[in-house]
């Protein structure tokens, strides 16, 4: 009787073969799953990466020295010798515009500051007012702003500030802020001068009254804001100097008279 071989015989083999051939495919999947994974990850580092340079203040547009630009401020004089050591002009890419004045003795530190800024698409609302402010006043440390009371001017009143953690409030320069909506216009500054309290107040008094709009541009609600802070403007002589509305001052208004 012939015999035939069995239909259902594989060779050692060929089953050997079809076993590497399992075992490759499935070391192949988990490679390709491993490349992904780390092809992931590092989509998602460099996205991070993307992410810390657009939020890095650094790489932002920021406000330039505008030798171009034409002054559109002018602080009067009381003294013919008297004059601003420096007014510079500075440009924001989104529409800004800072003029800055400052006073001071040749090659020392300036003893008086202000700045008129026209704020543009820059301006961030969520951010302090005066956050700028405490940056201009430090002195190699911020400490912060506090208030010092407030000031009547022909802008209206204006706020007054001093750093944070100054005891001998009579020696503390003295920061002043004023914020307007229409136009978009904010004054501030700060100031050294005077050897009291009410003396620094009265030097600001004195910078805000003697500060002027020489060109307004295509802004007529900032040549109006002017036109009429001019129609309040007081003067400001010696008396103004020695003395402080004794409402508004820094210090604890004093009862007049006795009990």
């Amino acid at each position: 009787m012939q015999s035939y071989p069995n239909r259902h015989f594989v060779h050692p083999a060929l089953t050997s073969f079809a076993d590497e051939c399992c075992a490759t495919l499935a070391r192949l999947i988990a490679y390709v799953g491993a490349l992904a994974l780390f092809a992931i990850a590092g989509l998602h580092f460099w996205d991070q990466l993307q992410l810390d340079v657009v939020a890095d203040p650094a790489e932002q547009p920021s406000f330039t020295l505008a030798a171009w630009a034409r002054p559109a401020f002018a602080v009067s004089l009381l003294d013919p010798h008297e004059k601003s050591d420096s007014y510079e002009i500075y440009r924001h890419p989104e529409g800004g515009r800072k003029d800055v004045f400052h006073w001071g003795p040749p090659g020392e530190k300036p003893v008086a500051e202000l700045e008129i800024y026209r704020a543009g698409g820059e301006l961030d609302p969520s951010q302090a007012q005066t956050a700028d402010l405490d940056v201009r006043m430090a002195d190699g440390d911020r400490l912060g702003l506090e208030a010092a009371g407030v000031i009547d001017s022909k802008f209206g009143t204006v706020a007054l500030f001093r750093r944070s953690g100054r005891f001998d409030a009579a020696k503390s320069c003295l920061g002043f802020f004023k914020q307007f909506d229409d136009p978009a216009l904010q004054i501030s500054g700060w100031s050294c001068q005077g050897t009291t309290l009410p003396a620094r107040r009265a030097a600001i008094s004195c910078m805000l009254d003697r500060l002027t709009l020489l060109a307004s541009g295509n802004e007529p609600r900032l040549a109006e804001l002017f036109a009429r802070a001019e129609l309040k403007r007081s003067g400001c002589g010696i008396a103004a100097a020695v003395l402080a509305d004794w409402v508004t001052g820094a210090e604890n208004p004093r009862l007049r008279g006795a009990f």
